[in-house]
């Protein structure tokens, strides 16, 4: 399971704090406190003005790569702030994200291809998020389509069939569910990726709700997420779930999850 840390986000205030302040340790402290929770790639979003975003974004990855050399995930549909973003940053970067909106197509599509990175490609288009399975699949086509013509194999690819909140409509997960298995199937070699949370926006317990659809979306084809990594209970319970599905060879996964100290964790303590 791949893992997206989430937290770098202008859009939190204490994020877009720390930007205008160039505060420099709480964005370290925050890189290296999901680098310890077991991240494979650090999401970086300045969610500042389009003048400013370039420079935020250059800012902001000197500030993580003084601590760590994680791999980045370049958020932001700005083509300056990308190219500063790619140009900066030590190691490949994947790019979030590619959807069917004319703006993203034009904006985003090229600089990926161009660099060859992992992209994030949302199931959407300019009408919005589809209500049906067939209506995402055939924006995943179209995409799936420019990827390839742009140079960009499947395998590069981390198909977001976008999750919304089953508070607002009960049918959400299993129209998640369905579009993961059949844009699988399709495309064998592309990744699925998701934002776990979205799912209980609105409900009370959040966290249980987000357990239960993680499980479900890994046995439909899941490996990576974008989430909170510090959220001890979800990472345990996605590393077992992959573990009991038959997902992780010789149960490595799991077990030097355990030994890491990444799971199995409770006030501090190992549990057996």
């Amino acid at each position: 399971m791949l893992l997206i840390g989430e937290k770098i986000n202008g859009t939190r205030e204490s994020v877009a704090e720390a930007i205008r302040s160039r505060d420099e340790g709480f964005i370290a402290d925050l890189a290296l406190r999901q680098v310890e929770a077991g991240v494979t790639y650090l999401d970086v979003h300045a969610g500042t003005r389009p003048a400013d975003e370039p420079a935020d974004m250059v800012w902001l990855i000197d500030a993580i790569q003084r601590v760590t050399d994680v791999t980045l995930c370049l958020d932001s549909v700005n083509p300056r702030a990308l190219v500063a973003g790619l140009d900066r940053a030590k190691k490949k970067p994947m790019i979030n994200s590619l959807s069917g909106e004319k703006s993203r197509v034009e904006n985003v599509l090229p600089w990926a291809c161009k660099y060859e990175t992992e992209l994030v490609v949302l199931a959407m288009d300019d009408r919005g998020i589809p209500k049906s399975v067939d209506e995402r699949l055939s924006i995943v086509r179209s995409l799936v389509e420019l990827t390839r013509d742009g140079g960009l194999p499947d395998e590069k690819l981390y198909i977001d069939p976008l999750i919304t909140a089953v508070a607002t409509d009960t049918g959400s997960g299993s129209i998640a569910f369905e579009t993961m298995r059949r844009i699988k199937e399709e495309f064998p070699e592309v990744h699925l990726t998701a934002g776990l949370s979205n799912i209980s926006f609105g409900l009370p317990a959040r966290a249980i709700v987000n357990q239960a659809f993680a499980v479900l979306a890994i046995e439909a084809g899941l490996d990576s997420a974008i989430l909170d990594p510090e959220d001890v209970e979800l990472r345990g319970i996605m590393y077992a779930a992959e573990l009991v599905l038959g997902r992780d060879r010789r149960c490595q996964g799991y077990t030097n999850a355990y030994r890491a100290g990444l799971i199995g964790r409770q006030d501090g303590c190992l549990r057996q």
